[in-house]
């Protein structure tokens, strides 16, 4: 195990801290700018879209940068971007500190796998990167639920300054452990990145991608006003929502790569939608009653995060077989994909709960999973097992 991969995953445990950590300060950031709660969750949309624009555009523009530099630099403007965010007087300061660190995050994952693989032999490659990547569920499990804690107790801006203090001393790991040449391809230009999107089969993942994960995140946004006003527990039970949802994150994505594994990928989403649908379905009934709610919480994340892998490894089969040259690309769309779905279904919960209230928000979250368990015949059949080692390189989102 190389430091330097010890150095990125923290690099990507900072990022997924970062991301959702907001989730449960929603109330508390709404209060403290004087803005209502659907403005507030318009910070985890600004982020997911930052996420979703900057990685494909940005990665275009500064592609031909070495990566050592280029790394140290992103997880720095990753750590300006909590610095403002923490010490924001407004509304628009705080979301534009959201959005430099969205950018960041974008740009750091698309060059992050392929600097994971340059350290080690190519056989190991997917390991490297699953090393990278499992700081985003560590970050899922401890860092957000933490970070939560934390708001509460010392005020929603001290999280932002701790992770901004994480981004940096990911910075000067990425300095000293990152070797000066690392040899790699420079990333595609814009036009070519988009000629991916003519591929049917490969539109149809990335469309499951945003609405069967990203859909949920109408309820997830939102899920401190739904806990403390509906299922009557403190903030502090909040964090330890996150930690069980955080918790069963982890089990969903390895369950996901057994799923896709054992059913292939149009089965497998099938499976995972049906379960994601049940669970959204249940949340109206099992909201006003704690405990069945924390059990609800743990089996709605476990089928939502299932989608990640098997999606994943589908669009990486499907990018081998039509367009060998861009898988790595392919990729990148697809996190782009949940982050859209993300920064929509965010966006849609605040007017819900603007307008007919926050327990009508899991039926948003529905509709999108019944659509993408609609479309999903049309994936076809798509060969997994070759692309089983790629199943471990979620963000649990992430999977980002």
């Amino acid at each position: 195990m190389k430091p330097a991969l010890i150095a990125l995953a923290a690099g990507a445990f900072a990022i997924g801290t970062t991301e959702f950590v907001i989730i449960g300060l929603v109330p508390g950031i709404a209060r403290d700018l004087g803005t209502t709660l659907p403005a507030a969750g318009l910070l985890v949309s600004g982020y997911a879209l930052a996420v979703t624009i900057g990685a494909p555009t940005v990665t275009a523009l500064v592609g031909h940068l070495p990566r050592r530099p280029l790394a140290v630099g992103l997880m720095l403007l990753f750590a300006l971007g909590n610095l403002l965010s923490g010490f924001a007087s407004g509304y628009g300061a705080m979301l534009a500190g959201r959005i430099i660190t969205g950018v960041a995050h974008g740009v750091f994952f698309s060059i992050g796998a392929t600097i994971a693989m340059s350290l080690v032999e190519r056989s190991r490659g997917a390991r490297a990167v699953a090393l990278m990547f499992a700081g985003l569920t560590v970050a899922m499990v401890v860092g957000v639920p933490s970070g939560t804690f934390i708001g509460q107790r010392l005020g929603w801006r001290a999280p932002f300054f701790v992770i901004a203090g994480l981004g940096a001393l990911a910075a000067t790991f990425l300095h000293i452990l990152l070797p000066r040449q690392i040899s790699f391809e420079p990333s595609a230009g814009l036009l070519s990145q988009f000629r991916l999107l003519q591929q049917p089969k490969l539109l149809t993942l990335y469309a499951i991608a945003a609405l069967g994960y990203g859909g949920s995140f109408a309820v997830f946004t939102f899920l401190s006003p739904l806990m403390t006003t509906v299922t009557h527990v403190s903030e502090t039970s909040v964090s330890l929502a996150l930690m069980v949802f955080g918790a069963a994150a982890v089990v969903g994505n390895l369950v996901g790569g057994q799923l896709g594994d054992a059913l292939g990928t149009r089965c497998g989403l099938a499976f995972a939608l049906i379960g994601l649908l049940l669970a959204l379905a249940a949340l109206p009934y099992t909201a006003p009653h704690a405990g069945v709610m924390f059990v609800n919480i743990f089996f709605w994340s476990v089928f939502c995060f299932c989608t990640g892998p098997i999606v994943q490894a589908g669009v990486i089969a499907v990018a081998e077989k039509e367009a060998p040259d861009a898988v790595a690309t392919a990729s990148g769309f697809n996190i782009a994909a949940f982050n859209l779905g993300i920064a929509g279904a965010s966006a849609l919960g605040g007017v819900i709960l603007a307008g007919p209230g926050v327990m009508v928000t899991p039926f948003a979250a529905i509709a999108a999973a019944a659509t993408a368990l609609a479309i999903t015949p049309f994936v076809g059949a798509v060969g997994m097992a070759e692309s089983a080692p790629a199943l471990l390189p979620i963000k649990g989102k992430e999977i980002v």
